[in-house]
């Protein structure tokens, strides 16, 4: 077994520690956790397989993963927002009490 295999298969229990994680919470903020850890997993995708390119002076894996990187902040900012947001009009975080955002 090759360290790209390693990593992938890293990556997808990565993967599927966060999206079990995103599904079986109720907290907003294990929630977010949870698609941190999915996008995590995505980048380390991006690295290993720059890493094991037959071209890897070029760089692109790596412009991804920071790309990657800064939305992930962008989201984890929004959705701590809305979530702060929420816990001042209803002193909770649970999603399933969430429902006075429908228009």
């Amino acid at each position: 077994m090759t360290i790209l295999h390693l990593c992938l298969i890293f990556s997808a229990l990565l993967f599927s520690l966060g999206l079990a994680a995103a599904l079986a919470r109720s907290s907003g903020i294990l929630v977010l956790l949870g698609i941190e850890l999915m996008l995590n997993a995505a980048n380390i995708n991006f690295i290993a397989f720059w890493k094991f390119s037959p071209n890897p002076e070029n760089g692109t894996g790596a412009m991804f993963a920071i790309f990657s990187i800064a939305v992930a902040a962008a989201e984890a900012a929004v959705g701590l927002a809305l979530i702060i947001a929420i816990y001042r009009h209803q002193s909770s975080i649970r999603l399933q009490d969430a429902n006075t955002l429908k228009g």
